[in-house]
C-alpha cells in the first residue's frame, strides 16, 4: 500500500516512514511546499494531510492531484506519531496488522 503524507514536522520524516514500514506501507513525506510537488505525489492508496502544519496552497495542490483517483484522503489536525498510527490502524491492509 502506498501512503503519501503531506504536512507534518521536518524532524519526524524518518519516524513517519519507519511507522509506515511497520504497517507494510511505502511512504512519501512532503513537509514543505516545493516546486514540482504535484508530479511527485503520484497515485497513492492513502493520503494523510496534517492540516495544522501545512499551508493552504500546499493543501490545494495535494487535493487537486488526487482528484479523480481512488485514493483515500484522511485529514488530521495533529501531526503526532500517535495520530499517524491511529490512521494506519484503520486504513492499512488487514486492519493494521504489523509485519
Amino acid at each position: 500500500m502506498s501512503v503519501v503524507i503531506v504536512g507534518g514536522n521536518d524532524r519526524m520524516v524518518r519516524q513517519y516512514k519507519d511507522l509506515c514500514e511497520e504497517y507494510s506501507c511505502s511512504a512519501k513525506v512532503f513537509t514543505q511546499m516545493k516546486s514540482g510537488l504535484k508530479e511527485k505525489i503520484g497515485r497513492p492508496d492513502l493520503m494523510v494531510l496534517f492540516t495544522s502544519t501545512m499551508s493552504h496552497k500546499m493543501l490545494r495542490c495535494a487535493l487537486s492531484e488526487t482528484r479523480g483517483s481512488n485514493a483515500t484522503i484522511v485529514r488530521s489536525h495533529s501531526s503526532s506519531m500517535q495520530a499517524l498510527k491511529s490512521i494506519l490502524e484503520v486504513h492499512a491492509p488487514a486492519g493494521g496488522s504489523r509485519v
